[in-house]
């Protein structure tokens, strides 16, 4: 068994890894280039840089590094990443200095997947689509301000918004993405009143309309016995005068 392959061991290092002790005494876990689709298992919990780029992967499942309480650098890029589950990078929050999701397939983040981290994050080369969603989610994340700098957009939704190519950070003060949304909520909202009014005015004439049929009928009814009354006292006098 030659140094390496005892380092290995000794550190119980995925096979698909290699790991070496780094300057400041830390663990270097260094798993690039290696055509992986999913986070390596059984990673060192005392690993401090952990270099994913360079694979496969598609997406981050949740807590796929909580057993790594003094990881700070975190490599992912150059990878096929469309979607970040939520508490993907869970447990993280102490440690993480650094962490790198350039070139993928990002088109949006959701604020649970980063919850408070506050690394350096470089979010460069990633597909963002640019919209309401992404507007509402940017002041939830806790990132260094430098790194959502590197957030282009790669399209906008409303497409009319003219956002391609710029950098999403400087354009949100002076864009409302949310604008075309409010509009159409509005519009739901002012038919959904409009559905509910007319449903209630339907129910008032019907009401309306019943109890007046009710009351007429009972008027009617009311009316019958006294022109039989009368009927029968005509029909009494007549009687009388006959004899």
């Amino acid at each position: 068994m030659d140094i390496s392959e005892s380092q290995q061991v000794e550190h119980g290092c995925p096979e698909s890894c290699l790991c070496s002790k780094s300057v400041n005494g830390g663990l270097l876990v260094r798993c690039s280039n290696m055509q992986l689709i999913t986070v390596p298992r059984g990673l060192p919990n005392t690993t401090q840089h952990l270099y994913l780029n360079n694979n496969l992967l598609v997406t981050i499942p949740t807590d796929s590094f909580l057993d790594l309480p003094l990881l700070c650098e975190l490599d992912i890029s150059h990878n096929r990443l469309n979607h970040l589950e939520p508490g993907a990078f869970r447990g993280l929050v102490a440690s993480l200095v650094s962490l790198d999701l350039s070139y993928n397939q990002l088109e949006t983040l959701d604020p649970n997947v980063l919850g408070d981290i506050r690394a350096h994050t470089n979010l460069s080369h990633n597909p963002w689509l640019c919209d309401c969603r992404l507007q509402l989610a940017m002041p939830q994340l806790l990132l260094d301000p430098s790194s959502l700098s590197e957030v282009v957009c790669n399209s906008s939704e409303p497409e009319e918004l003219g956002a391609q190519g710029f950098p999403f950070i400087l354009i949100a003060t002076d864009v409302d993405f949310c604008g075309a949304l409010r509009k159409t909520t509005d519009v739901v909202m002012l038919v959904t009143m409009f559905g509910w009014f007319a449903m209630v005015t339907s129910y008032l004439v019907c009401y309306v309309r019943h109890n007046r049929e009710d009351d007429e009928r009972h008027m009617y009814r009311k009316f019958l016995p006294n022109r039989q009354g009368r009927s029968e006292k005509c029909s009494s006098l007549s009687t009388w005068l006959d004899i």
